[in-house]
Parts: structure tokens; sequence; C-alpha cells
């Protein structure tokens, strides 16, 4: 019986050699592939360096537009602040007659500047969302740009192997 398994498994190893596919050789490159594939490298090199400079741009801008809406809000916050004070300077010096209707304006004065306080906000985040969404249509521009590019230098080779 082991001498039946032996040879079973013997047959088995032998057998699966030969069904083995011998390993394909590689054609040598010729010239123009050579020139093609490195024309494609040279070109997909330049097209990553120009993604990776237009999504530095793009984000220096989004960042300036940040900055310069949060500038514009905080000079809008002191410029409220400035007024509420006002008005309440002007209802502590109104005279004891008055200062109902004092106390009534400085009211009006106080809604009016936080109103025109939040408007700019909403302008200058309007402002800088804007340039969110070019900066992203920029970057998403130069990503599908790239991508030409390397599948255009793969058609090359491609066409290059088949010559």
């Amino acid at each position: 019986m082991n001498k039946l398994v032996a040879a079973l498994i013997a047959g088995l190893f032998a057998t699966s050699v030969f069904a083995q596919a011998p390993a394909p050789v590689a054609a040598p490159a010729t010239p123009a592939v050579v020139k093609a594939e490195a024309k494609a490298s040279s070109a997909n090199t330049k097209s990553v360096t120009a993604e990776a400079k237009t999504d530095v741009k793009a984000d220096a801008s989004v960042d300036k537009a940040v900055t310069k809406a949060e500038a514009k809000k905080a000079k809008a916050h002191a410029k409220s602040a400035k007024a509420k004070a006002e008005a309440k300077h002007d209802v502590a010096s109104a005279a004891p007659a008055d200062k109902t209707k004092a106390e009534a304006k400085a009211d009006m004065t106080t809604a009016k500047a936080d109103v025109k306080a939040e408007k700019t906000g909403i302008k200058a985040d309007e402002k800088a969302d804007k340039v969110k969404v070019e900066a992203g249509a920029d970057k998403t521009k130069a990503k599908s740009e790239t991508a030409t590019v390397k599948a255009e230098g793969k058609a090359d080779v491609k066409a290059a192997t088949v010559k």
C-alpha cells in the first residue's frame, strides 16, 4: 500500500512539472518603445508638477480669502460695538425727561448695528465661499488634465509597442 501511495504521489509531481507553461520570453524593447516611454514619463512628471502647483495656488487663494473675510467680519463687529457704546453713552447723558426716547433710539441703533454687522459677515463669507468653489474647480481641472496626459502616454507606449 505504501508503494502504491508513493507511486501515485510521484506521478502527481511528475505530471505537474510537465503541465506548467514555459515562462514567457520578454521581447527586447525597441528604440521607439523606449522613446515613447521616456516621452510619457516626462509628460507625466510635468503634468503632476503643474497639478501640484495649481493645488498650492488654489489653497493659497482660499486661505487669503478666508483671512480677508475674517478681517471684514471683525471690523464690522468692532464698528457695531462702537455704535452700541455711543448709543449707551447717549442714554446715560440724556436728561431724565428724554430718557425713554433716548433708550428707544439706542435700541434702534443697536439693532441696526447688529444687522449691518451680520450682513457684512454674510457677504464676506459668501465671497470666501466663491473662492473656495473656484479653487476646487481648478484642482479638479488640473487633476483631470494629469489623468489625460497619463492616459495619452500609455496609449503612445502601446502604439509604439505594436509597430
